[in-house]
C-alpha cells in the first residue's frame, strides 16, 4: 500500500522537476511558476528538448539543470550561460539530481527510463509525486518495499490514482470492495477492428477528452494504459487484481471511484485537466489553489458510463494476465509495448500491431522472479530486445 505520512503542509517547499519538458511537466511548470516562493526549484530534467529546459530554468531559477542527451550539453551549457544555473548532461547526471536535497519530486519521465532516478529520490525519503505508471509496473513489489523501508511519500499523479488515493480510507483497508478506474475510451471507443486496422499515427494520438504526450496517448488508444494502471493500483493501494474494475467513463469527469463493503461508493469529480491531480501532489496534505477550469454539472448534464469491450481492446486482458502470472511479467509487457509504440508511432508498424507484438513477447520470454534491480534491468532489455525483432520482421 501507499506509505502516507504528514507533509509540510503551507511551508516552502523544494522541488525538483524530472521531465519538464513534457506534457505532465510543462504543467507542473506552470502550478510551480505561480508561487515560486513556496515552491522553490533544485533541478529540472529533460530529455533533449534543450531549448524547452532552458527557457524554464531561465523562469524557475534552478541549481542545476540535465539534459538526458549527453550530446546535447555544449547547446544547454551555452543557453544556460550567465544565468548562474549549472548545466549538466547524461543518464548518470539525471541520477544525481535525484540525490539532491529538494522535499518533492515530481517523477515524469516517460517509461522504464525513469525507474532509476524515481528510486533514488525514494531512497533518500522524499515526497514523490509519479505520473511514470511504468515504474510500479516494471518494478512494483521492489518499488514499494524501498517506500516501506525509506519513509518516503509516494503521491500518485495519474487522474485516476489520485482521485483513488483522494477517498481511500488506508486506516481500514478490509472495509474496500473495490477499486473502479475510469476510462475515457479513447478516440477509437466507437470504432470497429477494421477502421483500427488501418488507423494513422494523427488518428490514435488525437485523444478526445485530454492533453497528453505522444507515448499515453497511443496506450489510451489501445487501452493499454487502463491495463498498466490496474498494475499500478495493485501495488499502490495493496488490492488484488480481480477487485480492480474498468469503466469506460468518455466525459472524463468522473476520474475514479472506490467501492466499500456497506455498498457505499466514494467518487472524486473535476474537469479533465492534469493540473488538478499535480496541483494535490504538490501542495499535499494541504490543497493550493489552480487555473483548471470549475466543473458545472449543469454544463456536464449528462455522464454516462459503459463496459470496455474486451474484443476490440484487449490490452486490457494482455495486463490482467501480466499480472497473474506475476514475477517479470508487468516488466516484459510494458518494455514490450514501449518499443511497439515507438515503432508505430515512427510509422513502421500498423496500430493492430502493438498488441500482436506485446502478447507475442509475452508469450515467448519466461516470468521470471525480479529479486532486485538488475534482474528488472535484464528483463526489461531482453523483452525490448525480442520486441524490436519482432518490430524488424513486420517492417519488412
Amino acid at each position: 500500500m501507499v506509505v502516507k505520512a504528514e507533509g509540510a503542509g503551507g511551508a516552502p517547499r523544494r522541488v525538483t522537476i524530472f521531465g519538464s519538458t513534457g506534457s505532465v511537466g510543462t504543467q507542473t511548470v506552470d502550478l510551480v511558476a505561480r508561487d515560486p516562493e513556496r515552491f522553490p526549484v533544485e533541478a529540472l530534467t529533460a530529455n533533449r528538448n534543450v531549448a524547452l529546459l532552458a527557457e524554464q530554468a531561465r523562469q524557475l531559477r534552478p541549481k542545476l539543470a540535465v539534459v538526458a542527451d549527453p550530446a546535447a550539453y555544449a547547446d544547454l551549457k551555452e543557453a544556460l550561460a550567465g544565468t548562474g544555473v549549472e548545466a549538466a548532461a547524461g543518464p548518470q547526471a539525471v541520477a544525481e539530481a535525484a540525490e539532491r536535497p529538494s522535499d518533492w519530486v515530481m517523477a515524469a519521465i516517460v517509461g522504464a527510463a525513469g525507474l532509476e532516478p524515481t528510486l533514488a529520490a525514494v531512497r533518500r525519503g522524499a515526497c514523490v509525486a509519479f505520473a511514470n505508471k511504468e515504474v510500479l509496473v516494471c518494478a512494483g513489489a521492489l518499488m514499494m518495499e524501498e517506500v516501506r523501508r525509506h519513509g518516503a511519500n509516494l503521491l500518485p499523479v495519474d487522474s485516476e490514482h489520485s482521485a483513488i488515493y483522494q477517498v481511500f480510507d488506508f486506516d481500514r483497508l478490509e472495509s474496500v470492495q473495490r477499486l473502479i478506474l475510469t476510462a475515457s475510451g479513447g478516440p477509437f471507443r466507437t470504432r470497429d477492428r477494421a477502421f483500427m486496422a488501418a488507423a494513422t499515427r494523427e488518428q490514435a494520438v488525437a485523444h478526445p477528452t485530454w492533453d497528453m504526450g505522444a507515448k499515453i496517448s497511443i496506450d489510451s488508444a489501445t487501452m493499454m494504459n487502463k491495463g498498466l494502471e490496474i498494475i499500478e493500483a495493485h501495488f499502490l493501494f495493496g488490492v488484488p487484481e480481480e477487485k480492480i474494475d474498468v469503466l469506460v467513463h468518455p466525459q472524463s469527469v468522473v476520474h475514479s471511484l472506490v467501492e466499500y463493503v456497506d455498498g457505499s461508493v466514494l467518487a472524486q469529480l473535476g474537469t479533465p485537466d492534469m493540473r488538478t491531480p499535480i496541483a494535490y501532489a504538490l501542495g499535499w496534505p494541504a490543497r493550493i489553489s489552480t487555473p483548471a477550469e470549475r466543473l458545472d454539472l449543469v454544463k456536464a448534464a449528462t455522464l454516462t458510463f459503459e463496459a470496455p469491450d474486451p474484443e476490440r481492446f484487449p490490452a486490457l486482458r494482455l495486463a490482467r494476465a501480466a499480472l497473474q502470472s506475476g514475477g517479470g511479467a508487468p516488466t516484459i509487457l510494458s518494455a514490450a509495448n514501449e518499443v511497439a509504440v515507438q515503432a508505430f508511432l515512427d510509422r513502421r508498424i500498423g496500430f493492430l500491431d502493438i498488441e500482436r507484438i506485446v502478447e507475442g513477447v509475452l508469450g515467448t520470454l519466461p516470468h521470471r522472479p525480479l529479486r532486485d534491480l538488475g534482474a528488472v534491468r535484464d528483463t526489461d532489455a531482453e523483452a525490448r530486445r525480442v520486441a524490436a525483432d519482432r518490430v524488424a520482421a513486420l517492417a519488412r
